[in-house]
């Protein structure tokens, strides 16, 4: 009869769809990390069906979301809350030394983060005067801003857990403005040395961060030595060093030397 077709059925996507996932979770398994746009390009399909089969495997459990793709599981950074509470103290004595290298009149690049927000709370107590900080963390521009620090946020989608701005139009927009002093958190360093995070898109924007500043430092507490994200950092020039609260084990501070990254131990007490 015209105008119905109840035999009607597309059945081939399913068997192809299921091809995808699966072997979406073979190159996360092997990669350990992987990108909405590689996998869009690798199966020939929109950004949005893979963030879509992304969601499905991360909902059985298999993998974990990061912004702009998506991780093994466990490889994936902590939760903000977690990260925060983790080696409070260290991370105070970090943000402390890491304040007093701001002089009045600088410009300085805050990245987000949980040690980067102990730079923001230190230098709200004591703000040096006309110190111009760029964030993109909302949560430190807020506290800044509180304090009377004019502050410029990078505009970009919001990270949820961090709630800050991340991906390309950050990544774009940095190197517009004239810094001074760059503040970068990281999720690891190997114990060769290597400074690495948790996706590419965000190696890539501290890589850039670190670029486009006079000076530029890591910092990270003492939690963070032996641990290894999936992408180093890999600015074109050196930061000057690492911020931390204990001094990182031998090999590791000869392996950051290797880099050009010298260690700055930030005074506890």
């Amino acid at each position: 009869m015209l105008g119905r077709f109840p035999e009607f059925r597309v059945t081939m996507p399913r068997p192809i769809a299921a091809r995808r996932l699966h072997d979406i979770l073979e190159s996360v398994e092997t990669a350990k990390s992987v990108s909405v746009e590689e996998l869009a390009d690798r199966f020939g399909v929109s950004r949005e069906t893979i963030r879509r089969d992304l969601k499905a495997l991360a909902a059985q459990g298999r993998l974990d979301i990061v912004h702009g793709g998506a991780l093994k599981r466990g490889v994936g950074e902590p939760p903000y809350a977690e990260r925060a509470m983790e080696n409070a103290a260290g991370k105070a004595a970090i943000g402390r030394a890491a304040a007093a290298m701001v002089e009045p009149g600088m410009v300085v690049l805050l990245d987000s983060g949980s040690t980067t927000h102990e730079i923001a709370a230190a230098l709200a107590k004591a703000p040096p005067s006309d110190v111009t900080v760029i964030a993109t963390s909302l949560r430190d521009a807020l506290t800044l801003t509180r304090a009377g620090v004019k502050v410029t946020v990078l505009g970009g989608e919001v990270d949820p857990d961090d709630e800050a701005t991340v991906g390309l139009d950050v990544i774009a927009a940095l190197p517009r403005y004239r810094v001074d002093l760059a503040f970068v958190g990281i999720g690891g360093v190997t114990p060769d040395g290597d400074v690495t995070v948790f996706s590419r898109v965000a190696a890539e924007t501290r890589a850039v961060m670190l670029d486009c500043a006079a000076r530029g430092f890591y910092v990270a507490d003492s939690s963070k030595f032996g641990r290894a994200g999936v992408a180093r950092i890999a600015p074109k020039r050196a930061p000057e060093a690492l911020v931390v609260d204990a001094a990182p084990p031998a090999r590791m501070q000869t392996g950051l030397a290797a880099h050009g990254v010298a260690c700055i131990v930030a005074d506890a007490l």
